[in-house]
């Protein structure tokens, strides 16, 4: 099945986290694979150590350099793509291994919208992975059409209301 969570509104990687919590409850192995997100560490990874879930059941790989064009990102566009097209090449690598019922392309529909990758080659990952993965699930702002197209459940998430349009920054534990 494949699963897309989009829209403005906050909790897309969290819907897929809880996603992932019930599966690995369930004796799923889940892997998530964040493209924008930085290296830096943020309550998911904390909480997943704590809780001592083995590597092999639930894994979160970050390959995002962090924030494209905004808060303070300097780094030339090439290194974002770069970067997006080694954790593309991960996902890939990682869907046909087999060691995986469930992948999560955390902010992937983000990476296609700023032209870090092209939504062609997410596509041919979503064609390739059904035989060998259960679900795959696609988050991030903008979907493109054909994700949600191609997509068995959408779920978008509205923006009704957000501290961030009060200049309230994001808060540790809640956003990240």
């Amino acid at each position: 099945m494949l699963i897309v969570y989009t829209g403005n509104g906050k909790g897309k990687t969290t819907a897929a986290l809880g996603q992932a919590m019930r599966a690995v409850g369930e004796g799923k192995r889940v892997l998530m694979v964040q493209f924008i997100k930085g290296p830096w560490r943020s309550g998911e990874d904390e909480i997943f150590a704590r809780l001592q879930i083995p590597d092999d059941k639930l894994r979160i790989i970050k390959t995002g350099l962090g924030f494209v064009g905004i808060l303070g990102d300097k780094r030339p566009i090439g290194e974002h793509q770069r970067a997006a097209e080694k954790g593309l090449e991960l996902a890939r690598q990682q869907a046909e291994s087999g060691n995986w019922d469930i992948l999560i392309l955390d902010e992937i529909c983000n990476a296609v919208s700023l032209g870090l990758i092209p939504k062609e080659t997410v596509l041919e990952l979503v064609n390739q992975s059904t035989s060998t993965l259960e679900h795959l699930i696609l988050t991030g702002r903008g979907a493109p059409k054909e994700f949600i197209d191609r997509a068995d459940l959408v779920t978008e998430m509205k923006d009704i209301k957000h501290p961030y349009e009060k200049g309230i920054k994001a808060k540790r534990g809640l956003e990240y």
